[in-house]
């Protein structure tokens, strides 16, 4: 049984989602959310029956805090954390990822995200590519998806696939879009592991931001084309050496004007923007560009 938790984050319906998987040895969790929705997650896992300290195996589709940062709280009441060989250091010792986060969200960080606390290696394990870990009767394999993050994973379970950010962001029925901040944006790299979902032929994607997408082969379409629509908008100001802060107003608009061309006004655009604030993907295109150029 598969249950959507939504986390409300900042307040707003349908913006971050954690995944409640029952299975027969118990409670597990796909995503957890930041620490600062901690309290909505655990009164929703209340509402089915749960307690925050039930929960024993938690799947992060990556460390990122919107995706990955309350694990360090399940790891200390004993839950088993599983995520990408490359994110495993970050998690054991995050002051790096808190750098990096503080660097971009300042003054917001700790009304944003909550508390980031270290997590013990016997509680992390990593897990290969295409590599399947059991918890009872219910399998969840590992498909390694770089392009968003070097260090992201999808999670099948049977037919479904639990996408985090590598199929996009597609919010009440909305169009998709990619989430595209620092670091590691790599255009080839998402490419690729769109194909790699498409060529699995899933009945549907459950999307961190924010819930159940059937029409997956359209899907994963639309959000190749904006990702390279994004990127291609974005490279003639790098390539002009265009001071981020003077882009970021005139991709902000551009990116309004395609939400509002497909209907989406209101509180559901307060929503896309606080699931993918299009300032953060001014600075992640234009680093992909600088990298791209000096490979």
């Amino acid at each position: 049984m598969i249950k959507i938790i939504d986390l409300h984050f900042q307040g707003l319906p349908q913006t971050i989602a954690a995944f409640l998987v029952e299975t027969t040895e118990g409670a597990a969790l796909i995503e957890t959310g930041p620490h600062s929705t901690l309290p909505a997650l655990e009164k929703a896992l209340r509402a089915e029956g749960y307690e925050l300290a039930d929960v024993g195996h938690v799947f992060l589709t990556h460390i990122h805090l919107d995706h990955g940062g309350a694990a360090w709280f399940f790891a200390k009441n004993g839950a088993t954390i599983y995520l990408h060989p490359l994110g495993e250091r970050h998690l054991e010792n995050p002051e790096k990822l808190l750098a990096s986060a503080r660097q971009i969200y300042k003054d917001e960080m700790d009304r944003l995200w909550g508390d980031l606390q270290p997590i013990e290696k016997e509680r992390l394990r990593v897990v290969g590519h295409e590599e399947e870990i059991r918890v009872g009767e219910t399998v969840f394999k590992a498909l390694h998806t770089p392009g968003h993050a070097v260090h992201h994973i999808a999670w099948q379970i049977d037919r479904v696939l639990f996408t985090g950010d590598v199929a996009g962001i597609k919010i009440d029925g909305g169009i998709v879009v990619p989430p595209c901040p620092p670091p590691d944006i790599h255009l080839p790299d998402w490419q690729a592991s769109i194909q790699l979902i498409k060529s699995k032929g899933f009945d549907a994607l459950y999307l961190t931001h924010f819930g159940l997408a059937t029409d997956v082969e359209n899907h994963l379409s639309e959000l190749e084309t904006r990702l390279l629509d994004w990127a291609n908008w974005m490279k003639p100001y790098f390539e002009n050496n265009a001071n981020p802060a003077e882009v970021t107003p005139l991709f902000q608009a551009y990116v309004a004007s395609q939400l509002e061309a497909a209907g989406i006004q209101g509180e559901d655009l307060e929503k896309y923007e606080s699931a993918n604030p299009a300032w953060m993907s001014v600075v992640g295109l234009l680093r992909y560009w600088r990298k791209a150029t000096q490979a």
